[in-house]
């Protein structure tokens, strides 16, 4: 059986349930955070709603901390700090605040992501929406779960299903964003958006999405949603990487197959 530092047996599995405790704890910390937002001073960083506060920086320092503490060979990538490089070969994909907008106004739709990656590939994730108390979990060849109850992806759905989830900010040019809404609605399809990409991949896996398209994400913001929704029987495509960002797909075979095409068609 494989062996990893610290002794511990089965070290993918031993990070995994490291970083659901890390999510729930940093969870507590960001809305306690949120109960007092009034004294947060915000700050732009490439954009007017591209925010950051002391909020999103004291918890990913407190987060790079603990998985230091646990981990000293692993690597860090975060949102907020410089990436650290480590010698084990596992890579962490933290964002401590993801849907820092609405975060600052009140909206409970903000999560802590926290992803793991071993040798480049994204294999487990934990997503943790602390207002509406939900922690999703997924390992590589462990399915993904929602408090515990198994997620599995609808192989039925179309873009017409339910809606879907479309990302762009103000990064993506209203041409583009205009060009894909209205592809998408010329074929059934409804637009929706929450302000964190990591929650719209969970509500994808979680079935509450039929599927979720955006131009340009960084890894931060899909690592974990990534495992979440291929180990939930869904089919993502990320074109960034660890130092990257990039255009991602994400739902059941035949929605991540229109949602490239009609993205695709629409640059």
């Amino acid at each position: 059986m494989e062996t990893g530092q610290n002794g511990e047996t089965d070290p993918l599995h031993a990070r995994r349930e490291l970083a659901e405790a890390l999510a729930r704890r940093a969870g507590s910390r960001a809305r306690a955070f949120f109960l007092n937002r009034d004294t947060l001073h915000p700050e732009l960083k490439s954009a007017s709603q591209d925010l950051v506060s002391e909020a999103d920086r004291t918890i990913e320092a407190w987060l790079r901390r603990a998985i230091r503490k646990r981990f000293p060979e692993d690597g860090i990538v975060g949102e907020e700090e410089a990436p650290t490089g480590g010698s084990s070969g596992f890579v962490w994909v933290i964002d401590p605040i993801d849907g820092t907008m609405p975060f600052l106004v009140g909206q409970p739709n903000w999560t802590v992501s926290i992803g793991i990656a071993r040798e480049g590939r994204p294999v487990a994730g934990v997503i943790f929406a602390p207002m509406m108390r939900e922690l999703y979990s997924a390992v590589e060849g462990g399915g993904a779960w929602l408090n515990g109850a198994r997620l599995v992806m609808n192989q039925a759905w179309t873009i017409a299903s339910t809606t879907i989830g479309f990302g762009a900010t103000q990064k993506a040019t209203p041409a583009e964003v205009g060009a894909f809404t209205e592809a998408l609605y010329r074929e059934g399809g409804v637009v929706f958006r929450v302000g964190s990409g990591a929650l719209m991949l969970a509500y994808v896996a979680a079935n509450r999405l039929a599927g979720y398209y955006d131009p340009a994400l960084f890894c931060w913001d899909c690592w974990a949603g990534i495992v979440l929704v291929r180990e939930a029987g869904g089919v993502v495509t990320f074109e960034g990487a660890l130092d990257r960002p990039g255009a991602l797909w994400a739902g059941n075979g035949h929605v991540h197959a229109e949602l490239v095409r009609l993205s695709r068609e629409t640059r």
